[in-house]
């Protein structure tokens, strides 16, 4: 009867979701994909502290992004080391090629990351949170419901 308090409600939500904790994200990997992101995601909004990208690639390493600044993969350990008790990195966001991401996801893990954000389309797991993202997925998902909607005769399954 008397409606919501729509800032204290989004304030618990958030709460509940984590995002007052402002963990702290890095990005590996900054092609195309990696790039994207780095461009058009608001990490800030999602309750992320996020400063550096890292890359193989010596056309990238040391070029900024969106004011985030691409360093050499090499520099990975020591940077998640480094930042271990005081900041610690939550979130590695994972944008390498198939044939890395095993090895690289390992890397985190033994660099003391909690959680893999996991583009490469290769299903990791380990003894850290993992979101595995397959795009082929999505991209059938939305076929389906194209399908439904468009095609006449195409039933929803039972």
């Amino acid at each position: 009867g008397y409606g919501y308090n729509i800032m204290e409600l989004r304030a618990e939500i958030g709460h509940i979701l984590g995002v007052d904790d402002k963990r702290r994200l890095i990005v590996v990997g900054a092609g195309h994909l990696g790039h994207a992101l780095l461009q058009n995601f608001d990490f800030d909004q999602g309750g992320f502290l996020f400063d550096t990208a890292f890359d193989v690639s010596p056309a990238v390493i040391g070029t900024t992004v969106n004011g985030v600044t691409i360093r050499g993969m090499d520099e990975l350990d020591a940077y998640c080391t480094a930042n271990l008790q005081k900041n610690p990195v939550s979130v590695g966001l994972l944008t390498v090629p198939k044939s890395a991401a095993q090895v690289m996801g390992e890397r985190l893990v033994a660099a003391g990351v909690h959680g893999i954000w996991n583009f490469t389309n290769v299903e990791l797991s380990g003894n850290v949170f993992f979101e595995n993202v397959h795009f082929a997925d999505s991209l059938l998902t939305l076929s389906y419901r194209i399908t439904k909607h468009f095609s006449p005769g195409v039933k929803e399954p039972k």
